[in-house]
């Protein structure tokens, strides 16, 4: 249903490059690695350029958080950044730097500490603070800071949003789109549950599925012999499939999938 003050699909797709150049710059071509598409790194002529093309941002959430013994701490923006990165490359649109912080779920610990997301998973025994997780806000500080991103990007002039990345943040994302759209006056995509069955990235918590994305955006990050050889041993605040299985050409088929479904989320309106 289309929300009043929102972009309309028609309107969207026209501005700018065609709808059309959606469907032939689909998630099997090979996109162009040489065009700059990080906000950050964009001069004036060159973002006034990319704008006009087609007025798209996607908004990498990220976090600084525990990800086994054998991936980066920054993995969530790592990967959700590299999917926007080739989204942006092949379907037109601008990279935002990624956001770090985010809400999760929290207890109080019995030491008087405070435990947040993977702190106390099943498969964190004892439950305890992780090694370097240090990106958790109140969820209403989060909707603010997201708030204050899309009321910029809306004045810099961009007529859509395409948002995902760390879990929790991904799920309040989604939560407030259709509010946020009227609001705001700005077409938002996300990982809603039309999709979710069907999304193929970060869809686990460091096991085989972001482990094998790590593998496919930065190998040298990825260091397997921090884990135990001995395939009963479960790693430490990991939850899904052994990443052990991980490989870069799974992490690439994921990549692929998930790209694909962007490509027709924007085409549909999702």
């Amino acid at each position: 249903m289309q929300t009043s003050g929102v972009p309309s699909r028609r309107g969207f797709l026209q501005a700018g490059a065609s709808g059309a150049a959606l469907t032939a710059q689909g998630a099997g071509a090979e996109p162009d690695e040489t065009q700059k598409v990080l906000y950050a790194e964009l001069l004036p002529h060159e973002f006034r350029k990319r704008l006009a093309a087609r007025p798209i941002a996607y908004l990498p959430l990220g976090t600084l958080e525990w990800h086994g013994e054998h991936l980066p701490l920054g993995s969530d923006a790592i990967q959700s950044e590299g999917l926007m990165i080739q989204c942006a490359r092949r379907f037109g649109g601008i990279v935002m730097p990624p956001i770090h912080l985010g809400p999760d779920r929290a207890r109080p610990a019995g030491d008087g500490k405070m435990l947040y997301g993977m702190d106390y998973a099943g498969s964190t025994t004892p439950p305890r603070q992780l090694d370097g997780s240090c990106y958790w806000v109140p969820k209403g500080l989060h909707l603010l800071v997201v708030d204050a991103v899309l009321e910029q990007l809306k004045r810099a002039g961009f007529r859509a949003v395409f948002a995902d990345g760390h879990g929790p943040s991904r799920t309040s994302w989604v939560e407030n789109l259709e509010e946020r759209q009227t609001r705001f006056g700005l077409k938002l995509f996300g990982v809603t549950k039309d999709i979710a069955a069907q999304w193929k990235s970060q869809v686990d918590h460091a096991a085989r599925n972001e482990t094998s994305l790590m593998m496919h955006f930065r190998p040298q990050s990825v260091d397997l012999s921090q884990l135990s050889r001995d395939r009963s041993v479960r790693p430490v605040g990991v939850g899904g499939e052994d990443p052990r299985d991980a490989t870069a050409e799974y992490g690439r088929e994921c990549l692929e999938r998930s790209i694909e479904l962007v490509r027709k989320m924007l085409e549909g309106g999702l």
